[in-house]
């Protein structure tokens, strides 16, 4: 019988990028994960900040590389999409490489305030503010205007939404606005037009109409998502035509027009036999916008994007233990962790969302196929082949077993809720912040310990 590690390398080639297995242990970027373990126990969230930086100059230098190889006249600026993940320690690590941000709500707003006094942005930073504009958002909005954060630009999710910054705002030079499109949802959609934006039809009326005319106003962006994200796909090339489109058909009445933001969606590896030409797909992006441009005999716009999942997600991980085994029937064996799949990785239970899953020791023991439950009394709390499409394999041992969860750091702490209560009260887990010095040696920092049930009583009201 083959042992894991053969079984692995034969299915899907391994070891991989950032993976290495050493005296029958699993590392993750030279980090010793067993050593971890054993320092700060399971079950454990960890992040790997470095990635960040990497992810992030990786994206700069493919659409960079893009520009150059086809006389793009435009320029780029990266925009971190921040409610991937508010933290400061992954904000700040953005931001050390000259990048800008996207936000979606109101306390988006008073966070950037703090970054600028520690020092970690300055008031000339772009702000991209999505989402739809409640009063408090509009008025932290107006206030950082005033202030002097210059580059704030408020994108109308709705044609109402200019109507509450056109009562307030009076500055020197016009505020620069952006305009969202309602992009059309996928075929398989239960919808046909996303429910965020401005209709495609109604942009330039609406501009002609309230805006063109306001000396105090000025359209500077056309803002669209594609809900499939960035695929090479004719849904998405389709698309993009269509939205490149109206933005020459939107410059040519508006001088002041100069940028595109084509949103989010950048994929990022979530298992072991992800295939993704990133050098492709950045490269044709550039190249059909300039080629529509073209065409309409415009200039190229200079090109945003708000990266969030793909910004963060490759840099943090959780780790578990096996608790105990259990064999319900003849075919089905389960492992249940000292965790939950709910509570800790909520878009495994909401999304079928798949990540990278790896022992992290006894890779030399033979392997059998097993399902994992989490420590709930919920029946949705597992994660097993068929909510998940690849078979779910471990390796087969009677000795204490650990495994790890890789790529997990988009979305997943933000949605299951830092230090509040969960599903069947299960705490928060320790998580540890993890950095290179100099020296390439690692710096461990506790974020937070986990919960206690004195804090949990308190939430509740018991204490």
């Amino acid at each position: 019988m083959q042992s894991y590690s053969e079984f692995l390398d034969l299915s899907v080639g391994f070891p991989q990028e950032g993976y290495s297995v050493i005296d029958d242990e699993l590392y993750f970027q030279d980090l010793n994960l067993m050593e971890m373990i054993e320092t700060y126990g399971t079950p454990l969230r960890f992040t790997y900040l470095p990635m960040i930086t990497k992810k992030i100059q990786q994206a700069k230098l493919l659409f960079q590389t893009a520009i150059i190889k086809n006389n793009y006249r435009g320029d780029y600026k990266y925009c971190y999409c921040t409610k991937s993940s508010h933290f400061r320690h992954i904000v700040e690590e953005a931001l050390k490489n000259g990048i800008h941000l996207e936000t979606s709500s109101a306390f988006d707003m008073p966070m950037i305030e703090a970054l600028e006094k520690k020092g970690a942005l300055t008031k000339d930073i772009t702000v991209i503010c999505n989402g739809f504009k409640t009063y408090q958002y509009k008025q932290y909005i107006i206030d950082m205007l005033h202030d002097g954060y210059k580059n704030i630009i408020p994108v109308l999710d709705n044609k109402e939404e200019f109507n509450l910054f056109d009562d307030e705002v009076e500055l020197e030079t016009p505020c620069n606005l952006g305009i969202r499109i309602a992009a059309e949802e996928q075929p398989d959609s239960q919808f046909y037009t996303s429910r965020l934006g401005v209709r495609m039809e109604d942009v330039i009326e609406f501009y002609n109409n309230k805006i063109s005319a306001n000396p105090n106003f000025r359209v500077k962006l056309l803002h669209f998502f594609i809900n499939s994200g960035i695929t090479d796909s004719p849904y998405y090339w389709n698309e993009l035509e269509k939205y490149v489109t109206l933005y020459c058909k939107f410059k040519k009445i508006n001088p002041e027009l100069d940028t595109l933001d084509i949103g989010g969606g950048m994929p990022f590896k979530d298992s072991l036999v992800f295939d993704f030409d990133y050098e492709y797909m950045v490269n044709e992006i550039v190249k059909r916008i300039k080629e529509i441009c073209a065409e309409h005999d415009v200039v190229e716009p200079d090109i945003i994007t708000e990266f969030g999942k793909y910004t963060v997600a490759e840099a943090s991980g959780i780790l578990y233990k096996v608790l105990g085994r259990k064999q319900q029937n003849d075919r089905e064996k389960w492992l249940m962790l000292d965790g939950s799949f709910i509570t800790n990785l909520p878009d495994v239970w909401a999304l079928n969302q798949k990540y990278i899953l790896l022992p992290i020791n006894n890779w030399d023991a033979e392997y059998e196929r097993v399902n994992l439950g989490g420590i709930t009394c919920d029946g949705q709390d597992y994660y097993n082949q068929e909510a998940h499409m690849n078979s779910v394999f471990m390796p087969k041992t009677r000795k204490v077993q650990y495994l790890g969860f890789f790529n997990t750091g988009a979305y997943q702490e933000v949605l299951s809720g830092y230090g509040g209560i969960h599903h069947c009260l299960l705490p928060s887990p320790k998580h540890v912040i993890i950095r290179r010095n100099r020296d390439e040696t690692f710096n461990f920092e506790v974020f937070g310990e986990e919960q206690n049930s004195k804090q949990v009583l308190k939430i509740l009201g018991y204490t």
